[in-house]
């Protein structure tokens, strides 16, 4: 496993052309006043890349939102279980534009969560694909339905490490910096994978 110092940045992590982000914001003119929202996806049951790629492109294609930034893949050990006892996940941070409300927005969650056969059976138990909210704008709420930002985000750097590699800047509100918050968990168990590729959709 490749670990990187604190401040230090994957190589293998390509800036995105700027053909791709004119695409993109010329895209958002379809959105009225957008919120920004950073989700979470993971993945350790079947075709874990391809079904990261399918909850992107699932995102992508709800009305109302549009995916401006993915993040590099990491592959992960499982957590809260027994080593070995699970397959290893994959995890990714997209960052989204959205009109959608967060009660929305979580309902979309679950329904890409369906599409791809979530099982809710077993707390952290495996799943084909994870799909969780981790920050919506500046908003910060303990509603029990959906929490705001994600109540373990902070502490988990299988979220902060994807996150900060595609927004650097990023704050998780009501925590601070993300890098901040990255240089103060452990990154045991969690390995950026430069082989593999996640897309932004077209």
């Amino acid at each position: 496993m490749t670990f990187f110092a604190e401040g230090q940045s994957d190589p293998t992590v390509q800036p995105v052309p700027a053909s791709v982000v004119a695409q993109v914001d010329a895209a958002d003119t379809t959105l009225s006043n957008p919120q920004r929202a950073v989700i979470a996806l993971g993945s350790n049951l079947g075709n874990r890349l391809e079904t990261l790629q399918g909850a992107i492109d699932a995102l992508e294609d709800t009305p109302g939102l549009r995916v401006k930034a993915v993040s590099p893949v990491y592959e992960t050990e499982p957590w809260g279980v027994d080593p070995d006892s699970q397959p290893t996940y994959f995890n990714a941070v997209v960052v989204v534009k959205t009109t959608l409300p967060p009660s929305s927005l979580l309902e979309r969650a679950h329904a890409v969560e369906e599409a791809f056969h979530r099982v809710r059976d077993e707390r952290w138990g495996p799943r084909t694909i994870d799909v969780d909210i981790v920050s919506y704008a500046d908003v910060v709420s303990d509603d029990p339905v959906l929490t705001l930002p994600h109540p373990r985000a902070h502490e988990r750097a299988f979220v902060l490490a994807p996150w900060a590699d595609v927004e650097p800047e990023a704050k998780l509100p009501g925590r601070g910096p993300v890098a901040r918050l990255l240089g103060m968990v452990t990154r045991d168990g969690v390995a950026p994978r430069g082989d593999l590729e996640l897309r932004l959709p077209e």
